[in-house]
């Protein structure tokens, strides 16, 4: 009898937001820091800020109050206002791995002049190894995806 592993299917999310296309790529990226979930943090210390460094190869990371910096991944792809490939390099353990990368696409698309559809996909989990099943159970729950995209729903929208 032969057995193989089953690759963990890409989580997908949508959400679509009261705002121009423009202004929510600029929020999203720009202003990561003021809508990203604090509880959503690898670093020693409370998290004070996270980072997206708006560029292909632009670092992606969280600095905490003590002034320290967690590296989460990089930019791979930066094309605004329509879509935005990170490098996710937090194993399974929730530590930052350079030799890992999964990625994060989210795209943009103008629903109207004030309303925006934004789709997440988070992708090649195989890459987590054992933990990849575990790992995609957590990201595609109310806790994981879910809840980062309603906390930046909630910053276009002035709601907490």
């Amino acid at each position: 009898m032969s057995t193989h592993a089953i690759d963990p299917a890409p989580v997908r999310k949508s959400i679509v937001v009261p705002a121009d296309v423009a202004h929510v790529f600029s929020t999203f990226t720009g202003s990561i820091g003021r809508w990203w979930p604090r509880s959503k943090s690898i670093g020693s210390s409370v998290q004070a800020d996270v980072v997206l460094e708006g560029r292909p190869g632009g670092r992606w990371y969280e600095r905490g109050i003590d002034g320290a910096e967690s590296e989460w991944g990089k930019v791979l792809v930066w094309e605004p206002p329509a879509r935005l490939i990170l490098a996710w390099q937090i194993n399974g353990d929730w530590k930052y791995d350079p030799a890992l990368v999964t990625e994060v696409e989210v795209t943009f698309t103008a629903l109207g002049a004030r309303q925006t559809r934004v789709d997440l996909e988070h992708r090649n989990l195989e890459r987590f190894g054992d933990k990849g099943v575990r790992i995609r159970e957590m990201v595609d729950s109310e806790g994981g995806w879910i809840g980062v995209l309603k906390s930046f729903a909630g910053a276009l929208t002035g709601l907490p």
